[in-house]
């Protein structure tokens, strides 16, 4: 089968797009927006309460193209657990990498629009010394590439984006429908993550960056009150329809159908993210008074702010990165490992303290009983 080329001289799509097929998705999928931002408005400290939720989007978005690390795996290494592999740790490395270029990105656009600037600065970040770091962090490529199996030829290959020598116009082009009044914002945000996939515009990550893109821009235009939006597992649970989807567009100019893909993926993300938004909330209000109570201590809720912030971590670090007086720390993790609200993962191990995990805050971060 011949590879399906880039879409050239059809961007934008807004013409072509047909609305009656959207509409009856739109309103669904404002309204579950709405009231995710509505619980998300609600939890205090959403940077620290959800911090689980952004590493488990940067776990699954970097599975999507093809790293095999958990949620897990990256909290225990961040906690002073070796990687199981050098593989796995080129993998955990990846997805820090991916929550870095976000934090990025997100100080950015404080100052500024979302734009190619950010994009390009998140891209660098994002392949700082893991693999790929030697394909031109943060610059558009110059040579033309293509998608296939791995060591495919172009005639092989399954997707072949725009020319290099066009990409530049075609990143202003993108660039300027980012920032243009648009008929409908979300549908906009479906058309602008299509488009930069098919662009490819850096030799690596593109994927990643095409779905960083997502809560960043519904923060700008405001359509979320923090840049904490989590639509990988959707893609991830589909990653066929996901990619079939995507080359659609450049195949068949099946943008509509695309739209409505995206639109889907927003309304069932954002009821997910409210579930695990509530859930998260009505555990941080719960343990508040049994952790007082249990803890005896002025640092309770010090200490239980600092563990959702790090659901796994290691025992000899806890007094010093809270700040809590040693003393003070040791009697407080034995009272709450007494009382099961935290568990041994891994024994104390020559100079590394004990790894410790907050059961059931992880729980409802990965939607299973994973502990």
């Amino acid at each position: 089968m011949a590879a399906i080329h880039y879409h050239e001289g059809r961007f934008p799509p807004e013409e072509r797009i047909h609305w009656p097929a959207l509409i009856p998705l739109l309103g669904p999928a404002v309204a579950a927006l709405a009231r995710y931002d509505g619980a998300l408005g609600a939890v205090p400290n959403p940077r620290v309460l959800l911090s689980p939720l952004t590493t488990q989007e940067a776990v699954l978005s970097s599975r999507i193209e093809g790293t095999q690390a958990t949620m897990s795996e990256v909290l225990e290494f961040e906690a002073g657990q070796e990687a199981a592999s050098p593989q796995r740790r080129d993998d955990i490395h990846e997805v820090l990498n991916y929550r870095a270029a976000m934090r990025e990105a997100e100080r950015m656009l404080e100052t500024l629009p979302l734009c190619q600037r950010v994009v390009r600065e998140a891209h660098r970040i994002l392949l700082s010394g893991v693999r790929g770091e030697n394909k031109s962090l943060g610059d558009y490529r110059r040579i033309p590439n293509w998608i296939g199996p791995p060591g495919c030829t172009v005639e092989q290959a399954t997707f072949v984006p725009i020319g290099a020598d066009k990409l530049p116009a075609a990143m202003s082009a993108w660039e300027h429908y980012l920032n243009q009044d648009a008929p409908d914002r979300l549908v906009q945000l479906a058309i602008l993550h299509a488009e930069f996939e098919a662009l490819h515009p850096f030799l690596d990550g593109n994927g990643r960056l095409g779905r960083m893109l997502v809560p960043l821009f519904l923060w700008q235009c405001g359509l979320i009150s923090q840049p904490m939006f989590y639509i990988s597992a959707y893609f991830e649970a589909r990653r066929n329809a996901y990619y079939d989807g995507l080359l659609a567009v450049s195949q068949d100019d099946a943008w509509t159908d695309w739209c409505r893909f995206f639109l889907q993926a927003v309304r069932v993300q954002a009821e997910e993210n409210l579930e695990k938004a509530r859930g998260i909330l009505d555990l941080y209000e719960g343990m508040k008074g049994p952790v007082a109570g249990i803890t005896r201590s002025q640092y309770a809720i010090h200490a239980l702010d600092w563990i959702f912030e790090h659901p796994i971590f290691n025992s000899s670090g806890f007094a010093s990165s809270a700040k809590i007086p040693s003393r003070t720390a040791r009697r407080m993790l034995t009272k709450l490992r007494e009382h099961e609200i935290l568990r041994v993962i891994k024994p104390a191990n020559g100079r590394r303290g004990t790894i410790l995990v907050f059961p059931d805050l992880l729980n409802i971060a990965k939607g299973r009983q994973a502990f």
